[in-house]
């Protein structure tokens, strides 16, 4: 990492409002290649992604990157990714994984989870240099889990189009969800978290309608005082309202 807190104006053609931007971005270099980062890129919310329909390798390629620049990531609805091939295929390539361990003592590692959001966590935490302090610090920007827990579940969620099965997979190809895939290996939870997962979304549903219903009401009662209002706009917009 070049650290360019020694660079001065003078040294650039530009004026110092240029100069700030120049001065706050970071080169990495990673042998031939130069990688520029700008700081102001990251922001200081967390961001909860909704990782429904998301190809599992794609969106935790992603994730790392970001967390190493320092984002503040939550991953939820992590049982509905999915990866691409058949449930057998996954079924028979996870067993294979399962199979490493410790000759001489297997409770010495390495561990195997089956909860979708601790797989997620743990591919993520093999795509950054965990033994560092710059991977450790990565890892605690990092929250993963199943379906949509409180607070999350009234916070403004996002999505990664790069790693959208309907952006990057071809239609009719065979895919696998990450909760039957966690299922079939030994996680015993897919049946609350679909009950608990149904709750929510029976609530989520009342207050949509509800929302729905106040705004019409609210449009209704606008449209009515359109014309006993029109003076008082017409100030309003005058003034710069």
């Amino acid at each position: 990492v070049c650290s360019s807190r020694s660079l001065h104006p003078q040294q650039f053609k530009c004026d110092r409002k240029q100069y700030d931007t120049i001065r706050y971005t970071v080169v990495v270099v990673f042998g031939s290649t130069f990688y520029l980062f700008n700081s102001t890129m990251v922001s200081s919310a967390v961001k909860v992604i909704d990782g429904r329909d998301h190809l599992y390798g794609r969106l935790c390629s992603i994730v790392a990157k970001e967390l190493l620049a320092g984002q503040k990531i939550v991953i939820v609805r992590c049982d509905e990714m999915v990866i691409s091939g058949s449930l057998t295929r996954n079924k028979v390539k996870y067993a294979q994984f399962r199979k490493l361990h410790m000759n001489t003592n297997p409770s010495r590692g390495p561990y195997h989870f089956k909860s979708p959001a601790m797989m997620v966590a743990r591919t993520i935490r093999g795509m950054v240099h965990h033994m560092t302090p710059r991977g450790q610090n990565a890892l605690k920007r990092l929250s993963t889990f199943e379906g949509i827990p409180a607070p999350y579940d009234k916070q403004k969620r996002v999505v990664v189009p790069a790693a959208l099965k309907v952006m990057r997979l071809k239609p009719g190809r065979d895919f696998t969800v990450v909760g039957d895939l966690s299922h079939n290996v030994g996680w015993k939870h897919q049946a609350l978290l679909q009950r608990l997962e149904s709750k929510r979304k029976a609530e989520a549903k009342e207050f949509y309608e509800k929302k729905k219903e106040t705004a019409a009401k609210r449009r209704k009662a606008e449209a009515a005082a359109a014309s006993e209002l029109a003076s008082v706009n017409k100030v309003l917009a005058n003034a710069g309202y």
